[in-house]
């Protein structure tokens, strides 16, 4: 049974929340700010963290950043809350490090419906080999990145992303299409999504040169290719 961890500071909403996700059978701890959400991350680290963006005193956004900075807490994912809905609020959120974003008011069966995409989405995939190309290699099992040996550090999402192109290689693939295989053909995310995951995930892989393995084809989408 997953534990998600519910930092929000309306009441009513927390309540909500806290109660459509216990019906599906996940264990939920709350938290009222950014502050409190910290404490109970030291005590027991939850499978996600649903954070609202407004809470009293270090916001949401800034939370979400100083765990995806953290090495013990980066690769926990996290879904943003927040009535914040122009396209550009989205896009800070997702760069900040979250793995998707909802928009208030939400209803409880689409948030629980994203809560479990999304967890969907960063557990590795069991039983596949290791994945090379020019001395990066991708372990779907240890959920690992390295390059000559030496550990290459990503999300979760930028993990599944890297690890579809590289089973996918030289071939070009538009939004839409890393949408539906990475996200889930289910799940509404945005094109825009892409193009912020695809920018993190050339900035995980600039230390070691392999940023360029990832190329923009233009006007077509993205392409894996050590050519």
């Amino acid at each position: 049974m997953a534990s998600i961890l519910l930092v929000e500071d309306e009441a009513a909403i927390r309540e909500m929340v806290a109660m459509a996700l216990e019906r599906a059978g996940y264990r939920v701890r709350h938290a009222e700010s950014a502050e409190d959400g910290e404490a109970a991350m030291r005590l027991s680290q939850p499978d996600l963290v649903l954070l609202d963006w407004m809470l009293p005193g270090q916001s949401g956004i800034d939370f979400a950043r100083r765990l995806k900075r953290e090495r013990a807490t980066r690769d926990i994912p996290i879904i943003l809350l927040t009535a914040r809905g122009e396209e550009a609020d989205r896009i800070r959120g997702l760069d900040a490090g979250a793995d998707d974003y909802v928009p208030k008011p939400f209803s409880p069966r689409e948030l629980v419906a994203r809560v479990k995409a999304v967890l969907r989405r960063v557990q590795p995939t069991n039983g596949d080999a290791p994945l090379e190309s020019r001395d990066l290699r991708l372990d779907p099992v240890s959920h690992r990145v390295t390059e000559s040996g030496r550990p290459i550090e990503m999300g979760p999402t930028e993990f599944r992303l890297l690890h579809f192109f590289m089973t996918h290689p030289d071939r070009v693939f538009n939004r839409a299409q890393l949408l539906d295989n990475v996200w889930g053909a289910n799940i509404y995310v945005e094109e825009r999504t892409v193009d912020v995951h695809v920018r993190r995930l050339r900035k995980a892989l600039e230390p070691s040169g392999h940023h360029d393995l990832l190329q923009t084809v233009r006007g077509a989408g993205y392409r894996f290719s050590v050519e």
